[in-house]
């Protein structure tokens, strides 16, 4: 699907949003209890952009909302627009200095979230102010006209709700939230790779379950979760009946998803995507999603940066989109 101008117009009329006077009155409620508390610390600049997932959607959104515009950026790895238009919000956010704040949200991880903001097209870019959601455009939108919307936000929820902004800490441009660190995780990971060794599969996955459970970005416990699963997935499988299963069943999307792990299992990682792609493409509704997160859960297996995941990213998002 091609970028569109979405309706920049209820930036400008919040008066029209329901409940614009009870979300007004939680802004101020929230405030005052930040007030209460000795106030919100300011933040280093490295802060403004966050990274935002259903788990996380209310404590890093709604409520930030009630102190800060927060504008949601929905993106996807495959989207080019969305990698000219990502960078150019992050920049706008850090120059902006506090006046917003950027949330970036993957739809591919997310996919409920997309579907509550009505999502047809990326990339899209939303704003939430005092827990109020309204559309600001859609496409890789000029700079200019970027801008102009930002102000438009900012004016008014400076006018309507109080809202000022955050402050920002610029002498703590370093100071990053520290990285999940294998350090913490040493017992954990070790007893997965054990598992893995005995054949404990189950044992595997739920110890780097256990791991993402505490620092749920954790690339090598992703990664291992990942592995242990489809793993788990395939150990009883009769490898010719799910051949002839998949041969005779083409548009049977629980035939192709086990053919797909069997083919990424041995090592014919295009022949699984592909599979999967055209299973998108043969079927609609819950068949469809279905495959397409069997196909997201082997992107994660074969790792984001490999140009295989590149191009069948594309190739899901010409069928899907």
């Amino acid at each position: 699907m091609q970028p569109r101008n979405m309706s920049m117009s209820g930036v400008v009329d919040l008066a029209a949003v329901k409940a614009a006077g009870e979300a007004k009155a939680k802004a101020e409620q929230a405030r005052a209890e930040a007030a209460r508390q000795g106030g919100s610390a300011a933040v280093p600049p490295s802060a403004l952009v966050i990274d935002v997932d259903e788990a996380g959607f209310e404590r890093d959104i709604l409520q930030r909302s009630a102190e800060v515009p927060v504008v949601i950026d929905f993106w996807a790895e495959w989207c080019e627009p969305c990698k000219q238009l990502g960078p150019l919000l992050e920049r706008l956010a850090a120059e902006y200095n506090g006046r917003f704040l950027l949330a970036k949200i993957d739809v591919d991880a997310n996919q409920m979230l997309m579907q509550q903001f009505g999502i047809q097209g990326i990339p899209a870019v939303f704003a939430v102010v005092a827990g109020q959601a309204l559309p600001l455009f859609q496409g890789a939108a000029p700079e200019q006209q970027i801008r102009e919307t930002l102000d438009q936000l900012i004016q008014v929820a400076e006018e309507r709700f109080g809202l000022t902004g955050i402050a920002v800490d610029a002498d703590a441009a370093d100071a990053r939230p520290a990285a999940p660190v294998a350090g913490p995780y040493d017992a954990l990971l070790e007893a997965a790779v054990v598992a893995l060794d005995s054949g404990d599969l189950a044992g595997a996955v739920q110890a780097y379950k256990n791991v993402l459970a505490e620092a749920p970005g954790h690339p090598e416990a992703k990664l291992g979760l990942a592995q242990a699963e489809l793993l788990r997935r395939v150990q009883d499988m009769d490898p010719a009946q799910v051949r002839k299963d998949a041969a005779e069943k083409p548009a049977d999307v629980t035939a192709q998803i086990a053919a797909a792990d069997l083919d990424l299992v041995g090592g014919h990682v295009e022949d699984a995507f592909g599979r999967l792609v055209e299973t998108a493409r043969v079927t609609v509704g819950e068949d469809r999603n279905a495959a397409r997160v069997r196909l997201l859960e082997l992107f994660e297996v074969v790792g984001p940066e490999d140009p295989r995941v590149t191009k069948a990213r594309s190739a899901l998002a010409r069928v899907l989109y």
